[in-house]
């Protein structure tokens, strides 16, 4: 392993291999192994300014859900009404604010902003979502558009859509009530409203990007609706709607700036190594999990691109239970047997692993190990069975960056980022 690990020092050339791993595939897809370290996004970061700077990428696609992120597409494209980054983040409010608000993200934003100041329309480069929690913000959206250009489509979105109005703002509600018979589910509506929508042709060009953004979130809605009233079956249900979704979400969007540009769209997808590495590689997927990196290998074969991240120990943001507050909290060092313990062994402060040039090193990679995935929750007291499963990591991704000490990332919101306190750990985790 140490002979085929590629040293990253920090200077401009660490990325060089990457990117001529990455060569001219289309779907770069970039993980992290927590929702909170500043040295995962700082590294994605600095290779999405170079695929977009340097080979023409003009979408980054995070896991975040999609009105919240065209506030950010507006900022970066100088079409908004936000001033500053921060205004233009304002939208991600519900937890966990700080997976968007942080300053790694902001830097970046502004970095975009900046760059596609200089930019023809057909290379600038657009930030969105692809998560689907926004439930009553995209039904809410899906009428705006529709009040501007037919007001008696929207007032039959309206109708619709008040459906759910008997279930107030929390999803949840929806779910757990149509799940256990307690209230008739919504789905006509929803899948009523989309086929609609799509039936729609645009008034122009100048309508065409609005239109777009308006069918995807009437598809959001659609397959919200459907995540929430299956959440109560089981995990892995509405893992695979939601992860389903996402790469729906991908092509479409692909498929859209594709047309407008008239050439490929290339895209950078963030989100976590749960959500991106192949779940056909790991323990999860025999369970009957799916993801997004399976599913968009699956369609565009090497034209994707999968690139995981991992730590030994460190610190990072992260709540001791869902919805609480985000805490800088110290990661254990990664238990013996894992893959992060593994990596550690090489003793080498960071590097980079091509999957392509391990040689003699495959073979021991290939044996099945453990894998830490921290979300937005971290429960170091029951770690072994909150946070590792067992993968085939050299089947999951194309390449990986182990980071051996990594470091909190710095939220916007006062709110987060405290230091943590000594109290009890709470189960589940959340990726």
């Amino acid at each position: 392993m140490r002979s085929a690990a590629v040293p990253l020092t920090g200077a401009a050339s660490d990325l060089d291999a990457l990117v001529e791993g990455i060569g001219e595939a289309r779907f770069v897809l970039l993980g992290e192994a927590t929702h909170g370290t500043h040295d995962f996004y700082a590294m994605r970061a600095a290779l999405t300014r170079r695929l977009i700077a340097e080979h023409g990428f003009t979408a980054v696609a995070v896991e975040a859900d999609w009105p919240d992120a065209l506030r950010v597409n507006a900022f970066v494209q100088a079409e908004g009404d936000d001033p500053e980054v921060e205004g233009a983040l304002g939208d991600f409010q519900r937890f966990p604010r700080w997976m968007w608000r942080n300053q790694e993200v902001a830097e970046l934003v502004r970095w975009m902003r900046a760059h596609n100041a200089s930019q023809p329309s057909e290379r600038r480069a657009g930030f969105y979502g692809l998560d689907l929690y926004s439930l009553h913000t995209s039904m809410r959206a899906v009428v705006d558009y529709l009040e501007k250009v037919d007001p008696e489509a929207a007032e039959r979105a309206r109708q619709r859509y008040a459906c759910f109005d008997h279930f107030g703002e929390d999803p949840q509600h929806y779910g757990h009530a149509t799940a256990y018979g307690h209230a008739s589910p919504c789905e006509e509506e929803a899948v009523a409203q989309l086929l609609e929508l799509q039936q729609r042709s645009p008034h122009g060009a100048w309508d065409e990007d609005a239109r777009f953004f308006a069918e995807q979130n009437a598809r959001l809605a659609r397959n919200a609706e459907a995540y929430y009233r299956t959440m109560f079956a089981g995990r892995h249900d509405s893992w695979n709607l939601r992860d389903t979704h996402m790469a729906d979400a991908v092509d479409a969007l692909a498929q859209h700036l594709s047309r407008k540009t008239g050439q490929p769209a290339r895209m950078v997808v963030w989100a976590h190594n749960s959500h991106l590495g192949d779940a056909r590689a790991t323990q999860l997927g025999e369970q009957g999990e799916l993801n997004l990196g399976q599913l968009l290998r699956q369609r565009h074969g090497k034209a994707t691109y999968n690139v995981g991240f991992s730590t030994y120990t460190g610190t990072v943001i992260a709540a001791k239970q869902w919805d609480g507050p985000g805490l800088r909290r110290r990661i254990r060092p990664a238990l013996p047997g894992s893959y992060e313990h593994l990596f550690h062994e090489v003793d080498i402060a960071r590097f980079l692993l091509r999957m392509e040039d391990l040689g003699e090193a495959a073979l021991g990679l290939r044996e099945r190990r453990l894998e830490r995935a921290i979300g937005v929750v971290y429960a170091p007291r029951t770690e072994r069975w909150s946070h590792y499963f067992l993968a085939d990591l050299p089947a999951q991704f194309d390449a990986v960056v182990h980071c051996d000490e990594t470091w909190a990332l710095q939220p916007l919101d006062a709110d987060a980022g405290h230091e943590e306190e000594d109290a009890p750990d709470t189960y589940p985790f959340g990726l």
